[in-house]
């Protein structure tokens, strides 16, 4: 289980009772937890990201205050890809391909996003990836900086949400309806192409 970005991070990690910490050398702040043995407990049986309920988190917790460890997990539900609206959108300083977005994701302000898709436009409903979301890749989106500019999360394509017959064009997908903040479903995306 990952807490957070990990990148440019000095790390290590304390190995107890099959539950090892992975922590921040500097801080001593846990990043993340691998565990041993507990999936059949847990009733595990999906690959992949898995979304835990509170009775698999108290589980998890049971066994890091056995290990010795004074870290608590919260189960975090939340979407990770919502729908987004494009509120506002400028050219990025420092590059002619990227765009500055201010995306409405339904928390209390827009965030920044730095986009590259020659397709964005404001105005547009798209699929955000939250930070914290895996791409059906496995990569991990978290907070960072495109060409010295923060952004907070992906806008992406359908190819990159790994929607079934998503062209292979660059681009965004737009969507034609939803609510910002709203979560994206795969399900109904994955007859999109059809």
């Amino acid at each position: 289980m990952e807490l957070a970005d990990d990148a440019g991070i000095t790390q290590s990690n304390e190995n107890k009772n099959n539950v090892v910490r992975i922590f921040n050398d500097d801080t001593n702040e846990a990043i993340g937890f691998n565990f041993f043995g507990l999936g059949k407990k847990l009733n595990l049986t999906e690959k992949g990201q898995v979304f835990l309920d509170d009775d698999q988190v108290s589980i998890l917790n049971d066994a890091i205050s056995k290990a010795g460890f004074s870290d608590k997990l919260v189960a975090d539900n939340s979407p990770k890809f919502v729908i987004g609206h494009v509120d506002e959108m400028k050219e990025h300083p420092d590059s002619d391909h990227l765009h500055i977005t201010q995306t409405d994701v339904g928390l209390e302000k827009p965030v920044q996003i730095v986009c590259g898709a020659p397709n964005i436009e404001q105005g547009q409903l798209v699929v955000v990836a939250l930070p914290g979301a895996v791409m059906p890749t496995g990569t991990e989106i978290w907070p960072g900086a495109l060409r010295g500019v923060d952004s907070y999360g992906m806008i992406c394509s359908a190819k990159e949400l790994g929607i079934p017959n998503a062209p292979q064009k660059r681009g965004i997908l737009v969507l034609d309806s939803g609510n910002a903040g709203e979560a994206f479903d795969f399900d109904k995306a994955a007859k999109m192409f059809d």
